[in-house]
């Protein structure tokens, strides 16, 4: 066992154990010689591309936990450094009231779906700030992205194969909802089962704005995409990022703004 996590310029025995582990692993990382090298951060990227876990070149939690070094692959939780006063630095024009009234759902989902490591609680709340900067959740008003000159509420969505939907009424039932703005009868379908409890969101697709639904619903999301978003941030890409989960870059400005926000206020963490 070992005390992580590891990464380049390190050396001592925790070194060597790592180093002895990837070689059984099949992963070489040259000379065995307690010293996190290039040939170590090579190593340890290949073991990570491997496992389907971030190459970062870092031994981390989930990269020890793969190597059979740690006996968990937790990540450290950041949630208790997460307070109202902080996010209502993440959020300077948010009324205070409503984050102190929703952020106690979103903190728990997190917890709950497991992405509660600093990047992806980041990620959660820059993602808010992008999609409802009020800090509840809404469902989506009329635009002419949705609506056309001369039709129906919501009459562009009705028959995007893209979202799944069907034809009218599917539009208007399924239009963007809670925090991430859940749209589609192919997402409503895919994640109102995965919520617990369950709920049928094409049945009942206005449930998708309740809070704590809503926030389930953001955090399932973004735990389907955990990989995809870590590997984008790793690339210092955040449209990328932000287009993983909205599609495209709208709202990107208020993303980034309080990703830098809350990166200063919350402190490192390990990494993967």
């Amino acid at each position: 066992m070992v005390t992580g996590p590891l990464k380049q310029g390190d050396s001592g025995d925790d070194v060597k154990t790592l180093q002895q582990a990837l070689v059984e692993h099949g992963f070489s990382p040259g000379a065995v010689d307690g010293m996190y090298g290039q040939g170590t951060v090579a190593a340890v990227m290949a073991l990570q591309k491997s496992e389907n876990l971030l190459p970062d070149g870092i031994a981390g939690p989930r990269t020890l936990y793969a190597l059979g070094l740690v006996d968990s692959n937790d990540l450290p939780s950041a949630i208790p450094e997460v307070t109202v006063q902080v996010v209502s630095q993440m959020f300077p024009v948010t009324p205070i009231g409503n984050i102190k009234a929703n952020l106690p759902s979103i903190l728990e989902a997190l917890i709950q779906t497991k992405i509660a490591d600093k990047t992806m609680v980041l990620m959660a709340l820059a993602t808010v700030r992008a999609e409802v900067e009020c800090f509840e959740p809404i469902a989506e008003g009329q635009s002419r992205f949705n609506t056309s000159p001369s039709g129906h509420p919501f009459d562009l969505y009705d028959n995007r194969s893209d979202l799944g939907n069907h034809g009218a009424p599917d539009g208007a039932n399924f239009k963007g909802r809670g925090y991430i703005q859940l749209t589609g009868r192919a997402n409503y379908a895919t994640y109102g089962p995965k919520l617990t409890p369950p709920v049928d969101l094409v049945a009942n697709p206005e449930r998708a704005s309740d809070p704590v639904v809503a926030a389930d619903l953001l955090t399932l999301f973004l735990a389907d995409r955990e990989l995809a978003i870590k590997k984008a941030l790793l690339a210092g890409n955040m449209a990328s990022a932000r287009e993983l989960v909205n599609g495209g870059t709208n709202g990107l400005d208020r993303f980034e703004d309080a990703w830098q926000r809350g990166t200063t206020l919350i402190p490192d963490f390990q990494a993967d």
